[in-house]
């Protein structure tokens, strides 16, 4: 079962576990029940050097961000405190659909 966002909330531990891989190593290791295991590399991209990973989730490609800093928003300010901030944008939309900061999912849209 999904909610409106198209994620699934029993996935929320697997965004949090990619969130914190993704900004406190090299790669990143997805294993579920319904997949084969994914050891996918941190890269980084833009000016700010922000960390990035894509991910492919119950078929839905994601790509997880590292918050940029210098963006104004409340995620920004949240960065710039210290809070590990990572954003999940839905690769083949465009659309930002969840983020977490500090281990806690914040899904967009419900």
């Amino acid at each position: 079962m999904t909610d409106d966002s198209g994620i699934m909330p029993d996935l929320h531990l697997l965004l949090r576990s990619v969130a914190a891989q993704l900004m406190n190593g090299t790669e990143v290791v997805i294993k579920t029940g319904t997949e084969p295991e994914q050891k996918l590399r941190v890269t980084r991209i833009g000016n700010g050097r922000l960390r990035t990973v894509r991910v492919r989730i119950s078929g839905r490609d994601l790509q997880a961000i590292e918050q940029n800093r210098t963006k104004p928003s409340r995620w920004g300010e949240l960065a710039r405190k210290g809070h590990q901030v990572v954003q999940f944008q839905d690769v083949v939309t465009r659309k930002y659909v969840a983020v977490v900061v500090d281990g806690e999912v914040t899904e967009y849209g419900r």
